[in-house]
């Protein structure tokens, strides 16, 4: 199931965060660009909760995944030849969505997706975009088999801490409307 998620999720949220860069260290494929401490963290977590864009995914009671849903586009995002014409509003980004390592391969991730489609198309958006590190191969490879659009890459100023490149992508949710 997946919902809006609550203060007490937090904790389960911020281990996922955690096990994503253990496994990562663990394996010596970095597939993310994050920094444990920095970004993502439970501050983060903390943020999208407050402003009511965190959503959880979970498996009996089990927190197996998180995402921040919203319509924030980067400022960077204006230097991509976005195909999809569409206002702010009718724009849902997916942020920092993690599948914990233990459950990945699940199909959770494709769920997560679906979920936040179809809330996209609940408040009228026309598109569905997202970000991410340019080395990360396995969602390189996961977002094209669900529809998603290589839309270009640029550099960001990731979360203020670090340049780096990052590839976007974009889905155009008035096909088959």
């Amino acid at each position: 199931m997946i919902r809006k998620a609550a203060a007490a999720d937090l904790e389960a949220v911020s281990a996922i965060y955690e096990a994503v860069l253990d496994r990562e260290e663990a394996t010596g494929n970095r597939y993310t660009n994050w920094e444990r401490g920095v970004y993502p963290c439970r501050a983060t977590a903390e943020k999208a909760l407050k402003e009511g864009t965190l959503y959880v995914e979970t498996a009996g009671e089990a927190v197996v995944g998180c995402a921040n849903l919203n319509q924030v586009q980067p400022p960077e995002y204006a230097k991509i030849p976005w195909t999809v014409a569409a206002r702010p509003k009718e724009v849902l980004v997916i942020h920092t969505l993690c599948i914990h390592p233990d459950a990945a391969g699940g199909r959770w991730g494709r769920r997560f997706v679906a979920f936040a489609e179809g809330l996209a198309a609940g408040k009228g958006c026309k598109a569905m975009r997202l970000d991410t590190y340019e080395g990360n191969a396995p969602a390189a490879a996961f977002y094209p088999k669900l529809g998603y659009r290589l839309a270009g890459e640029t550099e960001f100023f990731f979360e203020g801490f670090r340049r780096e490149i990052l590839i976007c992508f974009e889905k155009d949710l008035t096909q088959g409307r």
